[in-house]
């Protein structure tokens, strides 16, 4: 606790790691190397899952480590981090080094280039959107949370509506697993409670996922080894796994094979994942990769509401572009999105409305071209006033 606090990320140490949320286990990560005489440090994507208050503070700390005589290996896509923290870069790109630089004399753009080699669309601004009717409503939604170093949620409201991106920021930790599960039907609510979760006026918080993804529901959970796919089942079969209703996959209670390959094998081409094929098992891919896939499974069954967690967490810029590309395409087919991060960049560009979560407590929603991260950055600290700029929700 000493050492967590000392460097800006508090931990509870009695708190069992499966209980903690993706951001929460990073910090425990970090934590840990810290606590130790170290020489060499190596971080890879480091702050993936961090505000960007947290990855301040980490910087703070590995510049003082660097001071003092540390080596230290920053492994990251967020160009911006780098260019603020690194003396020296060099660039990899399938598998070969594509270029070294002194970052704080590149840009972003020269970055990306040795990167991805074409940056047309990286740096891609996305018009906003006025959404139509509320697909998705949540009203005064309230769960107490059993686990004793857990978040309940409290009178929690919100809509999302066909035709649009309402992004939800927030520190790790204060209710977005909670709020993802209720979503996704992993939790169910009962009797009166089920009124609180609605799709189209419809109940659906009493509902199981498979009967909320026949109503339309897509979704990308947060952890995406052993939540979003099966480790060790073949990409064929993880994409099978959510998307055996609406794709044909099975005839008369049999899995037709044929479908299920060609269904992987057009993820796998559209979001450019790189892996051998749709035989290859999902823990051999690397993150980002993975990531791309388990994202293009739920996007290509043209939901008519998807739910995403981090979408764009460990890809490189490219991939995040194309990422972002494919989400602003399907709101504009017409599907209800929601977004759930800690990259503040990210919600920005592709929110047509922000809200924020702080200790289960949810925001009003605000149109983004009326928000400051300054305000969105209050909204973390739950000071739900009014922002600075006028907004209409």
């Amino acid at each position: 606790r000493e050492v967590s606090q000392r460097y800006g990320m508090p931990l509870e140490p009695q708190r069992l790691v499966h209980s903690l949320s993706i951001g929460e286990r990073q910090r425990v990560e970090i934590v840990r190397c810290l606590m130790q005489d170290i020489r060499l440090l190596i971080l890879d994507e480091p702050t993936s899952v961090l505000t960007p208050q947290e990855a301040d503070e980490l910087f703070v700390v590995l510049r003082r480590l660097a001071a003092e005589g540390c080596s230290v290996l920053f492994i990251s896509h967020k160009l911006n981090e780098v260019r603020a923290l690194c003396q020296k870069a060099t660039v990899l790109r399938a598998g070969k080094v594509s270029g070294t630089c002194v970052p704080s004399q590149c840009s972003d753009l020269d970055l990306a280039r040795l990167m991805v080699g074409d940056a047309e669309g990286l740096e891609a601004k996305y018009r906003k959107a006025e959404g139509r009717a509320a697909f998705l409503q949540v009203e005064g939604l309230s769960w107490r949370n059993a686990d004793p170093f857990g978040v309940s949620l409290k009178d929690l409201s919100l809509d999302v509506r066909a035709g649009e991106i309402v992004g939800i920021a927030g520190v790790a930790g204060n209710g977005q697993d909670e709020l993802l599960a209720l979503l996704s039907g992993e939790r169910t609510l009962q009797g009166r409670d089920a009124e609180r979760i609605r799709f189209l006026g419809e109940p659906v918080a009493h509902l199981r996922p498979d009967a909320r993804r026949r109503q339309g529901l897509a979704f990308v959970p947060a952890e995406r080894l052993g939540h979003g796919a099966v480790p060790g089942m073949s990409l064929a079969d993880n994409g099978l796994l959510t998307a055996f209703q609406q794709q044909g996959m099975l005839r008369h209670g049999l899995i037709q094979r044929t479908r299920v390959q060609e269904f992987a094998a057009k993820v796998i081409q559209r979001f450019a994942v790189k892996t051998p094929d749709s035989a290859a098992a999902a823990a051999s891919l690397s993150g980002g990769n993975l990531q791309k896939f388990i994202l293009g499974r739920e996007i290509l069954q043209q939901p008519r509401l998807l739910v995403a967690a981090h979408p764009t967490w460990g890809v490189d810029v490219g991939a995040a572009a194309a990422i972002h590309r494919a989400l602003i395409e399907l709101r504009d087919a017409g599907a209800a999105i929601l977004v759930i991060s800690e990259d503040l960049d990210e919600l920005f560009q592709i929110s047509d409305r922000l809200a924020a979560l702080c200790d289960g407590r949810l925001s009003p929603q605000h149109r983004t071209e009326a928000c400051a991260p300054s305000d969105v950055g209050r909204w973390m600290a739950g000071q739900f006033d009014q922002p600075s700029l006028s907004t209409a929700a």
